[in-house]
This record gives C-alpha cells, sequence and structure tokens, in this order.
C-alpha cells in the first residue's frame, strides 16, 4: 500500500540536517543545509528591510518562501560544491534539470493532491529577475562568504575556502541591489576586514576589490 501524505514531507527535512555542505573538505566547523537555509531567511529579511526603507515593495510572503525551500532539492542530490556546480555551463543547466525532475516526482507521490500545485509554485528555483529572487541570490551568497570567511579566520590554509570567499565577495558586488550591496560593502564588509584573522582576510577582499575599479 502506497501511503502518501505530508508526513513524508515533514520526515524528508530531518535529511537536511545531515547533508554537510562543502563536502570533502576539512573544517574547523561544519554547517548543514537546514541551517543554511534559516541563515538566508534571516540574512533576507533584514536585506529586504533595508530595501524597503529605501523605497522597495517587498513581497514578503514569496521571499520567505523562497528562502526557506530554496535548498530543499539538495535532499536529492546532497550538496555539490561551488566550483564542480559551476564548471560549465551545461553542467549547472543539467544538475538544475535534474533537481527539477526530482523534485517534481517527490512533490506527485508524496504530497496530497490538494496541496501540489501549491508546492510546485513553493518549490520552484527562486532566484530570479524580481526583488526577492535577487535577495534570495545575495543571502545565499551571504552566507557562502560567511562559512569561507570562518575557516579563513581560524587558520584554515585549504586554498578552496580561499576560492569559496573571494567568489562569494565577487558575486556579491554584482548583485542588482544597489542599497544592500552599498550597505553591505561599506558596513558589514569594512568590520569583517578588521577583525583579527590567521589568514589575511584584508588581503583576499582587496584583490576582489581592486578588480573591481
Amino acid at each position: 500500500m502506497i501511503i502518501i501524505g505530508i508526513h513524508q514531507f515533514f520526515t524528508s527535512l530531518n535529511d537536511l540536517e545531515r547533508i554537510i555542505r562543502a563536502p570533502g573538505r576539512f573544517k574547523f566547523e561544519e554547517h548543514n543545509v537546514a541551517a543554511h537555509s534559516w541563515k538566508v531567511s534571516q540574512y533576507a529579511m533584514f536585506f529586504a528591510t533595508l530595501e524597503e526603507m529605501n523605497g522597495a515593495t517587498v513581497n514578503w510572503k514569496s521571499l520567505y518562501e523562497k528562502t526557506i525551500n530554496h535548498d530543499f532539492a539538495e535532499v536529492f542530490i546532497g550538496d555539490i560544491k561551488t566550483p564542480v556546480k559551476h564548471a560549465s555551463p551545461e553542467l549547472k543547466q543539467m544538475l538544475a534539470h535534474v533537481e527539477e525532475k526530482m523534485m517534481e516526482k517527490f512533490i506527485i507521490n508524496e504530497i496530497p493532491k490538494e496541496f501540489q500545485n501549491i508546492f510546485f509554485e513553493r518549490m520552484k528555483e527562486g532566484k530570479d529577475a524580481t526583488l526577492e529572487g535577487r535577495l534570495l541570490e545575495f543571502a545565499d551568497k551571504l552566507d557562502q562568504f560567511y562559512e569561507a570567511f570562518a575557516e579563513l579566520k581560524r587558520g584554515n590554509t585549504d586554498m578552496e575556502f580561499v576560492y569559496m570567499y573571494q567568489s562569494a565577495l565577487t558575486k556579491l558586488l554584482l548583485i542588482p541591489l544597489p542599497a544592500t550591496v552599498n550597505y553591505f560593502k561599506t558596513e558589514i564588509l569594512k568590520d569583517a576586514v578588521k577583525e583579527k584573522t590567521h589568514i589575511d582576510i584584508q588581503v583576499l577582499t582587496n584583490e576582489v576589490l581592486n578588480q573591481k575599479k
């Protein structure tokens, strides 16, 4: 007998706690996908507030749905390291297609029919040209920035984290959210480079900033 019910979705959430980000590398502190999604929601909430204070109209329902659900599909394929995922546009597209199809199958097989259309909408790719999609993209990269920053701060010499830090910083500065990016540069980044770190964050940061000039 096949049982279809929201219970299957709820139990699958536990799996996100067991999926470790940036797998296969030594880390002083492990981060899982469930915690990542919560942090992304917090970052997005702050910067959406900032955008709202600067005259933007935020669809808060859309924002929260996008942020808390954006990595649920990793329950099927795990966390794939950024350099691998972005090795080629074709590979990135293929992985996105696999995630989409597995998510579609999961909804059809496990979610009660009366909720399926809602789940299809909530679980689709959230990074789009809307304000909320851009905030999701910014918050997602900001968590990558902070995860790499924490490792470099404690002296992790794995060059993967240098790449993660500089790659995240580069992409953060290019996201079309002027108020958010400006606040990040003038407040958050300014404080980050002042921290005492085992690896010189100021040098790594300046390498990226100087490329933007």
